[in-house]
């Protein structure tokens, strides 16, 4: 076997190649293949998202606790396999819950954001004893007749829609004009009806933004974060317990961009758990990663049907697309269209010397997986690997579009 080395697709945490493959955590990704089934399908390396906690691990603060966002992938054997790594899940449905439930994560913590949670969701989250990021006053009252039915006070934090934007975020969710959490000047009235309901008030909750490679935003998103839950707490009915300062932390996509400085973004977290254990005795910041934590650790696989050349252009034909990878078509967020980094899996050390288009086999012109990307030459039956696919990949995509089969989803 030849030694195994990084392939240079994969901006940050690297897969390796052995034989003229991918390897999956050890494993060609021919092999891989067999195992899936089928392809389409998407696989998650197992030792990287490892690598990945344990970096965080190694660099955060004693003081700030770990959490996963589920929103990223929900898959039930990832969250099962996070849920020990991490201090707490954060959820943002009622499918959600269960499955963070399921993995076996204490009531305790699991926290539960979303501006449209339905009574439903809301008295499911009240009988689990997870808490509520309650973003609205409709369901404070919710939860306040909720508390009077079942016998004992909903765990709330308020979450907050800061008065300031972040910088540099590819999805701003706070600042301005949001759906999300409450205006800043309204917490402390928010707080005070908090109070006067006999809630459990536990503290506070803002996510500005995401997908943020700039390390001196996120510092700056994080101290403002940290001083307006500072300021609001003079108006809590009780000592906050929690300040869940979001996350952010972006993972590079696309040439040119690089990947986020993590050393500096901890060492100002040093500061803040400081400035909280002198300023709010008892608080533990919250960092909500999703993306950051599994993102690089997934690919996405399928295989070539056809090779067609049509007025000069080639084009590579596979058998998944935009049903199963909205992002990486350029349809979820992207303003102009980029290329996710491509490779010819089975080929790998092949050299890229011909500018294809890889599309997939809907019948829309949106189904494109490569705009004009240098490949290795690739025809029936090899495999193409999409790289960054661990976050907002199948879930996020609208997989009942046209009746194709669903991809395979595997932890290898």
């Amino acid at each position: 076997m030849n030694a195994t080395h990084a392939v240079p697709y994969a901006p940050a945490n690297a897969f390796s190649r052995a034989d003229g493959e991918l390897l999956i955590n050890g494993q060609k990704v021919s092999r891989v293949a067999a195992m899936a089934g089928h392809t389409p399908f998407y696989a998650y390396d197992r030792s990287l998202i490892d690598a990945r906690v344990g970096l965080l691990r190694r660099l955060l603060p004693a003081g700030v606790q770990l959490h996963y966002a589920m929103k990223a992938n929900p898959m039930p054997a990832l969250v099962g396999f996070m849920a020990p790594r991490v201090d707490g899940l954060d959820v943002a449905s009622g499918g959600e819950l269960r499955i963070a439930l399921d993995a076996g994560m204490a009531p305790s913590h699991i926290s539960f954001a979303g501006p449209g949670k339905t009574a439903d969701e809301l008295r499911q989250a009240l009988a689990a004893g997870v808490l509520l990021n309650v973003e609205s006053g409709r369901e404070v009252e919710l939860l306040a007749s909720l508390s009077e039915e079942f016998g004992w006070p909903a765990r709330v934090a308020v979450r907050i829609n800061p008065d300031f934007e972040i910088r540099s975020s590819g999805m701003r969710m706070g600042g301005g004009a949001k759906p999300f959490g409450v205006d800043a000047e309204d917490v402390p009235r928010l707080l005070r009806r908090i109070g006067s309901l006999g809630l459990a008030f536990e503290g506070f909750h803002i996510y500005a933004g995401s997908q943020n490679l700039n390390a001196d935003a996120l510092i700056d998103m994080q101290r403002r974060s940290f001083e307006l839950m500072l300021r609001l707490a003079s108006d809590a009915p009780s000592c906050p317990g929690t300040l869940n300062i979001g996350g952010g932390f972006g993972i590079p996509y696309f040439p040119g961009e690089q990947p986020l400085k993590l050393e500096p973004v901890c060492a100002a977290l040093a500061g803040l758990v400081a400035d909280a254990r002198m300023k709010l005795p008892g608080a533990d910041l919250v960092l909500e990663l999703g993306r950051y934590l599994v993102g690089e650790a997934g690919l996405y696989i399928c295989r070539v049907l056809d090779r067609k050349v049509s007025r000069g252009q080639i084009f590579i034909v596979v058998d998944g697309g935009m049903h199963h990878h909205l992002a990486a078509s350029g349809n979820f967020g992207q303003v102009i269209r980029r290329n996710f980094p491509l490779a010819v899996a089975n080929r790998i050390d092949g050299v890229a010397n011909e500018k294809v288009n890889v599309v997939g086999p809907l019948c829309t012109p949106l189904d494109v997986l490569g705009d004009k990307v240098d490949l290795a030459e690739a025809g029936p039956g090899d495999l193409i690997a999409v790289f960054q696919s661990g976050a907002y990949g199948y879930s996020a995509s609208p997989a009942a579009f046209l009746a194709h089969p669903e991809p395979a989803e595997l932890l290898v």
